[in-house]
C-alpha cells in the first residue's frame, strides 16, 4: 500500500509597509487609528507566517529653530515609531523627509529601502511571500525581481489612490475598503 503524506506549506510571509502611503488614509476620508498588529495578520493570513513587517517612513520636517507645531508633530510621531518599534517582528526604517516649498515635502530613501530589502529577501530565499501596502509605481521594478526569485507578490492599496502600472505588476490585490479599515482599527476600550 502507497502511503501519500500531505505537508501544510506556511508561506514565511514579510510584509512591507509605506507609512506616507497609510497616512493618506485620512486624506481618503477613512477615520480611526489604524492597528499596525491587526494589519499585519490580516495581511499575513491563516496559511502564513510572519518572518518581518517593515515600516518605513520619515519623521516630520523641523525648521530651524522648529516652531512649537513642528516640535508637537515631531513628538507625536516620534512617540509613534517608538511604539511600532516594539512590536514583535517589526522593523522601522526611516527616510527623510526634504522641503521643497513651504506647504510640499518629499520623502527621500523610504521607495528604496523597501525596494532594497523586498528584492534582498526575495533572492535570498527568505520569504515565498510579499505584501505590500503602497500605491507607488517606483515599486513594479522591486516587485518584478521579486517575482523572478518565486515570491508571490500581493498588495494592500486604496481606490484611487494607486499607481495602475503597480496594480498591474502584483500577484495579488486587496482593496483597502472602508470595511475592511473598520475591521483594522485600535479597540476604543
Amino acid at each position: 500500500m502507497i502511503v501519500f503524506r500531505t505537508f501544510l506549506m506556511v508561506e514565511r510571509t514579510a510584509v512591507f509597509i509605506d507609512g506616507g502611503y497609510l497616512d493618506s488614509l485620512q486624506k481618503n476620508g477613512f477615520r480611526g487609528k489604524l492597528d499596525y498588529k491587526k494589519l499585519v495578520e490580516h495581511a499575513v493570513g491563516t496559511e502564513g507566517r510572519l518572518l518581518r513587517a517593515y515600516y518605513y517612513a520619515c519623521m516630520p520636517y523641523q525648521s530651524q529653530p522648529p516652531t512649537k507645531e513642528e516640535n508637537e508633530r515631531y513628538s507625536k510621531k516620534d512617540k509613534f515609531i517608538s511604539k511600532i518599534r516594539r512590536f514583535p517582528r517589526f522593523e522601522v526604517r526611516l527616510g527623510k523627509l526634504q522641503k521643497i516649498s513651504d506647504d510640499e515635502f518629499h520623502q527621500k530613501k523610504v521607495d528604496i529601502l523597501l525596494a532594497i530589502e523586498l528584492v534582498s529577501l526575495a533572492w535570498k530565499g527568505y520569504i515565498d511571500k510579499a505584501v505590500i501596502i503602497a500605491g507607488d509605481s517606483d515599486f513594479v521594478p522591486a516587485i518584478q525581481q521579486a517575482k523572478d526569485a518565486g515570491v508571490i507578490v500581493s498588495l494592500y492599496y486604496i481606490s484611487g489612490a494607486c499607481n495602475n502600472e503597480l496594480l498591474d505588476s502584483v500577484d495579488e490585490r486587496v482593496e483597502i475598503t472602508k470595511e475592511l479599515h473598520s475591521g483594522l482599527l485600535l479597540d476604543s476600550s
